[in-house]
């Protein structure tokens, strides 16, 4: 294989020429092609980072929000359980100062009863040493023993 260099026969002016006007003509459409793309790529990277800042400034926004909404929640979470607490508390006051007056009342009752039972004791006890010194008075009494006991009586009541 050998190289051919006659330009006529090869037609090396015809293709430059070619090459040549394709390149100029080209050129202009080429080139209006990819320099509308270009801008169109450049408004395209423009919109996207001002949507990117956008979005980033209401993340931040959100952000904030959420933590307001966690602060208020726990806020509300310890008033709840501070109320339970003191709920709690309350109750369990009651229920100590109920049981205390029960407790109080049930003394009082036992103790009202026991005075009771006491003073029923001491009445039966007092009838029967009456009605045994009844029994027993008339045959240890004579009559002037009886008149001095009459007078003793008699003497002990206007003293009272």
């Amino acid at each position: 294989m050998t190289l051919n260099f006659n330009i006529f026969e090869t037609n090396l002016i015809n293709l430059a020429i070619v090459i040549a006007v394709l390149v100029w003509f080209l050129k202009g459409f080429l080139g209006g092609i990819l320099e509308r793309r270009r801008t169109e790529i450049l408004q395209d990277l423009q919109d996207a980072e001002s949507r990117l800042k956008t979005a980033t400034e209401e993340l931040g926004k959100a952000q904030a929000e959420l933590a307001a909404a966690q602060q208020k929640a726990e806020r509300i979470r310890l008033d709840g359980e501070a109320r339970a607490a003191s709920i709690r508390q309350e109750g369990e006051k009651r229920t100590i100062s109920v049981m205390a007056s029960i407790k109080e009342g049930a003394a009082a009752d036992a103790g009202a009863e026991a005075f009771r039972m006491k003073e029923a004791l001491r009445r039966e006890a007092a009838l029967e040493a009456i009605n045994k010194v009844l029994n027993d008075l008339p045959g240890r009494l004579d009559d002037q023993a009886q008149a001095r006991l009459i007078d003793a009586s008699i003497a002990n009541l206007r003293d009272a």
